[in-house]
C-alpha cells in the first residue's frame, strides 16, 4: 500500500511539473547570429545605456554597458545564469518598466553569446547591401536606436520606432550626420563607436533613393 501511494504521489508531481519543464525547454528561441559587435552590443547600448543608466557618464551600479569591457563586468563567460547582465534582464528587473523592454529574441541572443564564451567577436556576417525600409532600415533602428528614440522615450524629440519618425529625422538632416558621428551632430548611438560601415551605406542608399516606405 505504501509503495502504491508513493508511486501515485510521484506521478501527480511529475504531471504537475511537466508544464514547468516544457516552458523552460521552450523559453529560448532560435538565434540566427550572436556576433558581439553587430548583434549583442546594440542591445545593451539601445536598451540599457540611456541617460541615468549604464553608460560612461552615469555608470549605474558601476556598470558601463556601452563597450565590451564594461559589459564583461557583469558576465561570466559560458555561464549565463551566473551572469548579472543576463539574469537581471531575464528576470525583468532591467531595464526599468517605464523603458523599452527587450524582445525574447534579444534575451536569447545575449544568453547564446554568453553560453558560447562571451567573446568580443565582429564581422561575423556578410554585409547586406539591400536598403528596403521594412527589411533593412527599421530593423537597424530597432537594434540601435529605439531604446532612446521611441514614443515613450523620444530623445531629441525623435521617435525612430516607425517610418514617419525616421523620415522626420532624415528630412531634418539629422539622421545621417548622427549615425556617422560627424562634428556638429549628436553622435548616435551615444557613448560608443558608430554603427558599421555596411549599415551606414545601407541608410545612405535608402536616403538617396528618396527614403521609400518599401
Amino acid at each position: 500500500m505504501f509503495k502504491f501511494r508513493f508511486a501515485s504521489v510521484a506521478i501527480v508531481l511529475l504531471l504537475a511539473l511537466t508544464p514547468l519543464v516544457y516552458q523552460s525547454c521552450t523559453y529560448d528561441i532560435p538565434v540566427p547570429s550572436y556576433c558581439f559587435q553587430e548583434d549583442v552590443l546594440p542591445i545593451f547600448v539601445s536598451k540599457c545605456s540611456q541617460s541615468g543608466c549604464h553608460n560612461a557618464i552615469d555608470k549605474e551600479e558601476d556598470l558601463d554597458l556601452t563597450n565590451y569591457n564594461g559589459i564583461m563586468k557583469g558576465v561570466k563567460a559560458g555561464k549565463p545564469m551566473s551572469s548579472e547582465c543576463y539574469t537581471e534582464i531575464n528576470s525583468g528587473s532591467m531595464p526599468p518598466s517605464n523603458s523599452v523592454q527587450l524582445t525574447q529574441l534579444e534575451k536569447s541572443t545575449i544568453k547564446a553569446w554568453i553560453k558560447a564564451g562571451a567573446e568580443n567577436t565582429s564581422n561575423c556576417n556578410t554585409c547586406d547591401s539591400s536598403f528596403t525600409y521594412a527589411a533593412r532600415i527599421q530593423p537597424l533602428m530597432d537594434k540601435w536606436c529605439v531604446g532612446c528614440h521611441s514614443a515613450n522615450y523620444s530623445g531629441g524629440q525623435y521617435d525612430l520606432s516607425n517610418y514617419n519618425g525616421v523620415v522626420k529625422a532624415v528630412t531634418n538632416a539629422r539622421l545621417l550626420g548622427s549615425i556617422k558621428q560627424q562634428s556638429g551632430y549628436s553622435a548616435m548611438p551615444q557613448g560608443t563607436s558608430p554603427i558599421s560601415d555596411c549599415d551606414i551605406i545601407a541608410v545612405t542608399k535608402w536616403i538617396n533613393a528618396g527614403h521609400p516606405n518599401n
